[in-house]
């Protein structure tokens, strides 16, 4: 079965592409020759998973999923959460957006935070929802040199290392996106 994953985000895309491959075939948005930015307009990350997979499936009739994710930090009131992404500002680094969670969390001991996914999947129009969530803390610095976004300052419980420190098959594994992401492929092989 062919699916477009609608992300612009080639970490996204490598990490999906490393999960699906040999049951399905993943095609990105520059494979369908689509090169616009998707709009996020919505204050939700399920809306905005939501509005991006139909926004693909409605231009080409093509099955297609899409996801969003967002950190939420208890001290912060779930902050960043759905402007995870944009954080620091529109056309903010990953760095910018770390150095700012950073910032709000110094002296402060609550440290709690989980990584929230949703993939939105739309066959023959009709959608179907799969949520994934990796509870953690937030580190004081940056520790790992792989993986994107937040991951360098996320530790999962029960490990040691955070996101950026694991191989992308055991952060596949146990994170928010692997855990919808394996949701999804329970139901499409159904």
């Amino acid at each position: 079965m062919k699916l477009v994953f609608a992300t612009n985000n080639k970490h996204k895309l490598e990490e999906i592409k490393q999960t699906l491959s040999n049951k399905f075939e993943i095609l990105s948005l520059s494979d369908i020759n689509f090169n616009e930015e998707i709009p996020e307009t919505h204050e939700t990350i399920q809306e905005n998973a939501s509005e991006k997979s139909f926004y693909i499936y409605n231009r080409y009739k093509i099955n297609c999923f899409a996801d969003d994710t967002g950190l939420e930090i208890d001290a912060l009131n779930g902050e960043p959460g759905v402007y995870s992404a944009r954080y620091a500002g529109e056309n903010s680094s990953f760095e910018d957006n770390m150095n700012k969670v950073l910032e709000k969390l110094k002296g402060i001991e609550n440290r709690k935070a989980r990584f929230r996914t949703i993939i939105s999947l739309i066959i023959e129009g009709k959608e179907y929802q799969f949520e994934g969530k990796a509870e953690g803390e937030i580190l004081t610095e940056r520790v790992g040199a792989e993986g994107f976004g937040y991951d360098p300052i996320f530790r999962p419980i029960g490990y040691k290392e955070t996101f950026a420190e694991m191989s992308i098959e055991l952060k596949n594994k146990i994170s928010h996106r692997g855990l919808a992401v394996k949701k999804l492929i329970e139901f499409l092989n159904k």
